[in-house]
């Protein structure tokens, strides 16, 4: 049975949601990212494969094999990244590469002040774990780094002006410092040990002072005014969560969690109401929804 089929067929027990009220996640997980109409019968809306794109350099494109990061940010573009060391802001009505980078086993990355990008860098000697970062006018080029073992997620707090991050065992609030100079660094401000070791998801609860933050035990919220960490109320017991978005508006919750003893899925699951999205044969890691 064709792949479409087999996918509509596992959207029927999905929770009605109206085909009037689209909604749409970004997905990625191997070499391809894409666009998730999710509102009615799934469908492929936009498509970005780093193979595909000339102006990327060649001696970038097998960086991005496994892609594990895919946000939509600000000017109508979508921020890449891969554990195969890539990154990549992409402008999202064309699919054109606007800027590129690397870092080892590069897990995330966040749109910061001035247009400048941080890269979250998990386990590799010599060129991962830690924080880069790097401005999205000058392709490729470093400005700046600082530790962070394991780095797996980053998230810009506007309303605090902070930048949180995770890694293995800590979560940890940075400062901008120098912003306005060629010679910016990330300041850090507090670090707050996680309840269990393996930090992977990182999100923030719109409307909330609640971060979504995944570890191996499970999903915890943590609380960004009182600095406490308390289980998830949808997933607080789940194991091997690799994304977990609430919908800013609807509240619903997307999620993937990795099949044993792989670290992929092929299923898109909801809270809010419940539902699953079957895609046969694709390697999902990572969902976010587009807002």
């Amino acid at each position: 049975m064709p792949r479409l089929v087999l996918a509509i067929l596992a959207f029927v027990g999905l929770g009605a949601v109206s085909p009037t009220s689209a909604q749409s996640l970004l997905v990625c997980g191997w070499d391809e990212v894409f666009e998730l109409d999710v509102s009615y019968a799934p469908r492929k809306t936009w498509s970005w494969k780093a193979h595909d794109r000339p102006e990327l350099p060649s001696s970038y494109r097998d960086k991005f094999r496994t892609t594990d990061e895919c946000k939509a940010v600000a000017g109508g573009r979508v921020l890449i990244t891969a554990s195969s060391d890539g990154a990549a802001l992409v402008e999202r009505a064309t699919g054109k590469t606007l800027w590129w980078g690397a870092c080892g086993n590069t897990h995330s990355a966040e749109l910061l002040p001035g247009d400048r990008i941080v890269l979250a860098c998990s386990v590799r000697e010599g060129t991962g774990n830690r924080l880069a970062l790097f401005d999205a006018r000058e392709p490729a080029l470093e400005i700046a780094s600082t530790e962070l073992f394991s780095g797996h997620g980053v998230v810009w707090d506007a309303s605090r002006s902070l930048l949180w991050a995770l890694g293995e065992r800590q979560l940890r609030a940075y400062r901008l410092k120098d912003w306005d100079t060629p010679r910016p660094s990330l300041a850090l401000e507090a670090g707050y040990p996680l309840p269990d070791v393996g930090g992977h998801e990182l999100g923030a609860v719109a409307g909330s002072p609640h971060l979504v933050v995944s570890t191996h035990a499970g999903v915890w919220r943590f609380d960004r005014d009182r600095h406490t960490f308390a289980p998830d109320p949808d997933l607080g017991g789940v194991l091997d969560i690799k994304s977990a978005v609430i919908h800013p508006t609807t509240g619903r919750l997307a999620y993937t969690q990795a099949e044993p003893p792989d670290w992929w899925t092929s299923h898109i699951r909801f809270r809010h109401p419940d539902g699953d999205v079957h895609l046969p044969g694709e390697r999902l890691y990572k969902v976010r929804w587009v807002p």
